[in-house]
């Protein structure tokens, strides 16, 4: 995938991994920051999917009770 988004955070996970490797006292916290933050990322992006998917049905719905709107009589 090529969205902007993976690829944002794809690159931000791998700094976070290897700042968390390469930290010599500092690793087992930051692992867990980077766990939690691809988690809440992740919870993130599936709620956006489901709100946007939920819109567009409503939308739907909406257009055809108007006869598929565009104000013709």
């Amino acid at each position: 995938m090529n969205h902007p988004w993976i690829v944002y955070l794809r690159a931000y996970l791998g700094i976070r991994i290897h700042r968390a490797r390469t930290a010599p006292t500092r690793g087992a916290s930051a692992v867990e920051w980077v766990i939690i933050t691809a988690i809440i990322a992740g919870v993130a992006l599936g709620l956006a999917t489901l709100i946007k998917t939920l819109v567009e049905q409503k939308q739907g719905e909406i257009q055809n009770s108007f006869g598929g709107g565009g104000g013709k009589t």
